[in-house]
Formats: structure tokens, sequence, C-alpha cells
């Protein structure tokens, strides 16, 4: 599976702006979910890397706990 976002992220990026409501409430729920997936990817890759949870948490501006419970299941 390819991790990347692809152009459907740019599309969604300018949708989001529109000022039809409905399209840009549409595509800033889309890049919700494109973002939570991309931050999965990368905290395995970090993980994977021998990355602790605290370092991971300072680059993700959060606590550890907070990116452990979010993220920790998936290992």
């Amino acid at each position: 599976m390819d991790d990347t976002p692809g152009p459907d992220a740019a599309r969604l990026t300018e949708a989001a702006g529109m000022r039809d409501p409905e399209t840009g409430l549409r595509a800033v729920t889309a890049l919700r979910k494109l973002v939570e997936h991309l931050e999965a990817v990368q905290v395995r890759n970090a993980r994977r890397q021998g990355w602790s949870w605290q370092r991971i948490a300072g680059v993700l501006g959060v606590t550890r706990q907070a990116v452990h419970q979010k993220h920790a299941h998936r290992e």
C-alpha cells in the first residue's frame, strides 16, 4: 500500500477553501481522515526505528500518554 497522500490531498485542500459550506466541510472531514492515516503511518515508522513514545509525542506536540493511548494498540 502506498502511504503518500497524492493528488487527492491538493484537491481536498482546494475544496476546503470553497465558499460552499457543504463542499468545504466535506473536504475538511476527508482531510481529517487523511491526517489521521498519515499520523498512524509515521508513528508506526518511528516505532519501527526505535523511537520512544516520548520522542514521538514531542514531535507531535502532545503528551507521551496521549500518543501512546492513541497508537499503542496498533503495534
